[in-house]
């Protein structure tokens, strides 16, 4: 969470509101006491993870590269 006197946030208030946005707590203080706090109106929904999302689901047997009984002729 970051904290931020008014006087300084008044001229970066885009930069502010940006990172708000993305998920990012701010204080606005005056006089070193909190006077606003920005949050994201919505909550920015989270990507699931790509890589072991499958993990536990997934088991490759020992006779794998095995040839399969339908094949052996072949």
């Amino acid at each position: 969470m970051e904290t931020i006197d008014i006087n300084e946030a008044l001229p970066k208030i885009y930069e502010l509101l940006e990172n708000a946005s993305l998920g990012a707590e701010i204080t606005i203080t005056k006089n070193d006491l909190p006077m606003v706090k920005l949050i994201a109106a919505h909550p920015i929904p989270k990507r699931p993870p790509l890589f072991g999302i499958d993990k536990g689901k997934i088991s490759i047997t020992d006779d794998f590269d095995e040839p399969l009984e339908d094949f052996k002729d072949y």
